[in-house]
């Protein structure tokens, strides 16, 4: 079974997009183990809406939270705290997971936990997102370096949005990532483009 983890370098730079076209182009199925705010348009009905493939399960959150705000705050607001514990790989027919993170690497669950530690925890490996903007080079490297610390492995970077060819080659000739591949931004988002950019990803 093929499981990756998908996060971030930062919060809205198209984690929940890279997810669906992956969830297409694999087949997969997918979860979101905790959703904070637009519980009306989570990121789980997002994907369901994109998707064309008749295989893909979308696998229930672990946590419904109501505020978007950083996974503990949303937490301690509907009066529950986020366990480690109560978070297990889905069990699927599928031969394919996608997982989508909440925000980046060093979100808080709870007063101790992070969203990385829930990452070590399933112990798979990280399909990282990067987004160019003035920054990103920090952010990108400080997610990469900080999952080489925890031995998370890392299967590799897929670049989205506006190209800069310097920022990104620079990031991978430092880091020795793999690029698994870069998605331009899409003129529409459907059904039709979200699998039409599967031919971007080498996964």
């Amino acid at each position: 079974m093929n499981i990756y983890f998908v996060s971030g370098i930062g919060t809205g730079i198209g984690k929940t997009l890279i997810s669906s076209i992956l969830t297409e182009k694999l087949a997969a199925d997918y979860w979101k183990p905790i959703q904070a705010g637009d519980l009306m348009q989570s990121d789980s009905l997002t994907i369901e809406s994109l998707i064309s493939n008749t295989k893909t399960y979308i696998h229930p959150e672990i946590y419904r939270l109501n505020t978007p705000a950083s996974p503990h705050v949303a937490a301690k607001i509907d009066g529950v705290e986020i366990s480690l514990d109560a978070f297990k790989i889905p069990k699927s027919n599928n031969s394919n997971l996608i997982i989508e993170g909440a925000g980046g690497l060093m979100v808080p669950l709870n007063q101790q936990d992070l969203l990385i530690d829930l990452i070590q925890k399933l112990n798979i490996p990280v399909v990282l997102i990067s987004e160019n903007y003035l920054g990103s080079i920090n952010h990108t490297l400080l997610s990469i370096s900080i999952l080489k610390q925890k031995n998370i492995p890392i299967k590799g970077i897929i670049f989205n949005g506006e190209e800069n060819k310097e920022s990104q080659d620079f990031i991978l000739n430092y880091t020795n990532v793999n690029l698994l591949g870069f998605v331009p931004k899409l003129a529409k988002l459907d059904k039709a483009s979200i699998s039409a950019a599967g031919k971007y990803i080498n996964l």
